[in-house]
């Protein structure tokens, strides 16, 4: 890299950082923004809160804020929920059902899950990992009755079977919560059924007699407010998305990208599951046989200072027959985002673990994870399996390796030749010293793309790589060397300021990447000399390294190893064949075969008249 382009560089980092210094608010400003932000969120919310109790009217969901204190407000006692009313009144009271994996807490209010706790996993401030707790999460039934608008959300179920507290250890084990509405037997009730080992639980939903109260229009919302679980929220926020699939059919996702904070929709096709997906764990609700009639879904931003992520929210029409006695069994699956487990459920769950499309995809899934868990059989060690799992990849890509730097030597021998085309061709003549160029290479059996053309065909593996790494859950939490979290960025310096792009910590390992890279570029660049021609190329050359750098400074530190790794062993390789590839006998050879130069085709010969016409003058032969 010569001086100017270094100046350019430091330049604009320089620049980048006295920007950032300048634009940051301090600490005090920033705890004083967070606290009027959250009063006027408070302030909103009550306010909403008293009019929806007053008018029996749903409160839009941008101004939903979870708090504890504003949801247990009881409803108020002049809402008109006709027969239903008996249900406005209780007291709330909790049950827990729970198996090797999770904790499912029942709530009386609602008879919805008030909290899901993963017992094998942790947060990254290593407390207990909630998909979500308390009013965070809302959930029931809205729908017409008699003219009026009931929400089982609101209402007190009562236990119909179970116990308090349920483990299940051998065999499946179930909870009720039913709400009662008349004497007569006329109920709506929830059964979960938890089965033993395992994230995928049963809910059976079941209205008795309700078409004797006209009921019409029943919807299923579920509303979460989706916390971090991660160190790094940048990347966590990048992969926290809702998911849903049509009956039998594609699989959807929101934007993440869209500029737009709040993102919404309304499907009339038939929806067989929907997910609230986070970077590495999932709450899915799976209807098997009765499909959900399309419905309406929101996802919602929230703020950089917030504790949670992204607001979700969704109505989704159940398939009520009016019947007497109607019946939903579905399904809900609340776990980790693991592609084997998703796999084997079905119903294309596995998408739920974007790992790439088409080829990308099939990289992952049929090569990258199978070996990575083979490996994961027998090392407990992810460094050293990650280590492995680029020795393995590296030996395969040997033979596209080989070719790339066996053409690079080639091109090397030829510079006494093609310093002689230069010298006798002036610059401004470019068109005749690049046709000179190529027809040397053409005598002498030589492809200037031969070098390009091997390192596309391993482009799907380093993407693939980069889908892999930052969504694999094995390496949550799992330390190598200085890195105490190979699933996201690995920080050896905690810096005072923000740079834009880069962020406020120095990852070792991105680093090291981009040492790596710049090295190999500098030790395989300029064949030819070529790029002495054009002064500026030599700098750009690392501009890509650079913006790579700042890229990757907040991604998984599994991948930045992984890249480092690569770059290691390729420089390695290339060191292996710089011994036994002898370039003055390879030039020998090049010569020999410009001696026994082919005769010119005849559509040779009708390019060459075409150019001649054109004004060009060709080289001899």
């Amino acid at each position: 890299m010569d001086r100017s382009s270094i100046t350019g560089i430091a330049l604009i980092i320089a620049i980048l950082i006295g920007y950032s210094l300048l634009t940051k608010p301090s600490r005090e400003e920033m705890a004083e923004q967070k606290r009027i932000a959250d009063s006027i969120s408070m302030v909103n919310y009550q306010e909403a809160a008293a009019l929806a109790a007053a008018n029996a009217i749903d409160t839009p969901a941008s101004q939903n804020t979870p708090s504890q204190t504003v949801a247990n407000t009881p409803v108020q006692n002049n809402v008109d929920y006709g027969v239903f009313s008996s249900g406005l009144e209780g007291e709330n009271a909790f049950y827990t059902i729970e198996n090797e994996n999770l904790i499912l807490k029942i709530s009386k209010k609602g008879g919805k899950p008030f909290s899901v706790e993963l017992k094998n996993y942790r947060d990254h401030d290593s407390l207990p990992l909630y998909l979500f707790q308390g009013e965070e999460n809302q959930f029931g039934l809205e729908f017409f009755s008699d003219g009026k608008s009931i929400k089982t959300n609101d209402l007190f179920f009562d236990l119909e079977e179970g116990a308090e507290n349920i483990v299940v250890s051998t065999s499946p084990k179930s909870l009720v919560m039913r709400l009662n509405v008349d004497s007569f037997g006329a109920f709506i009730e929830y059964k979960y059924t938890v089965n033993p080992d395992s994230y995928l639980l049963d809910f059976d939903l079941k209205m008795k007699g309700m078409d004797a109260y006209r009921t019409d229009n029943v919807q299923l919302r579920w509303e979460v407010f989706s916390p971090q679980h991660e160190k790094g929220r940048q990347n966590e926020s990048s992969y926290t998305n809702l998911y849903y699939r049509f009956l039998e059919g594609d699989i959807e996702k929101f934007k993440l990208r869209s500029k737009q904070d709040i993102q919404e929709i309304t499907e009339t096709t038939k929806i067989q599951w929907l997910g609230y997906k986070q970077q590495f764990f999932s709450s899915v609700i799976l209807a098997e046989d009765k499909a959900f009639e399309g419905g309406y879904m929101s996802s919602e931003l929230q703020d950089e200072n917030s504790k949670y992520i992204r607001h979700f929210n969704s109505e989704l029409n159940v398939p009520y027959d009016r019947t007497s006695n109607f019946e939903m069994p579905v399904k809900f699956y609340f776990g980790p985002n693991h592609f084997q487990t998703l796999k084997k459920i079905g119903f294309k769950l596995d998408e739920l673990v974007t790992i790439g499309g088409s080829i990308i995809r099939v990289l992952n899934a049929y090569i990258i994870i199978p070996i990575f868990n083979w490996l994961n059989n027998f090392i407990g060690n992810y460094g050293i399996i990650i280590l492995l799992l680029t020795l393995i990849i590296k030996t395969a890509l040997f033979p596209l390796t080989y070719k790339s730097y066996l053409s690079q030597a080639k091109m090397r021998a030829l510079k006494p030749e093609i310093d002689e085309i230069n010298s006798k061709i002036p610059k401004e003549k470019s068109v005749e010293r690049q046709q000179a160029t190529m027809a040397l290479y053409r005598k002498v059996g030589v492809n200037p793309m031969g070098g390009c053309l091997p390192m596309l065909l391993q482009m799907p593996i380093l993407y693939a790589m980069f889908r892999f790494f930052p969504l694999s859950i094995e390496l949550r939490q799992e330390s190598f060397l200085w890195a105490h979290d190979l699933s996201t960025y690995d920080s050896i310096l905690n810096l005072p300021f923000t740079i834009p792009m880069y962020g406020d910590h120095v990852s070792l390992f991105t680093l090291l990447m981009t040492v790596s890279t710049m090295l190999s570029m500098k030790l395989n660049s300029n064949p030819t000399g070529m790029d002495s021609q054009m002064p500026g190329m030599k700098g750009m050359m690392y501009i890509m390294p650079v913006m790579f750098m700042l890229i990757l400074n907040n991604f998984s530190s599994g991948l930045t190893y992984y890249y480092f790794l690569a770059n290691m062993i390729t420089l390695g390789q290339n060191y292996i064949f710089k011994l036994f590839i002898d370039e003055e006998q390879l030039r020998k050879k090049l010569h020999a075969k410009k001696a026994k130069a082919k005769p010119k085709s005849n559509f040779q010969k009708r390019i060459e008249e075409a150019a001649k016409q054109r004004g060009y003058n060709l080289p001899k032969r």
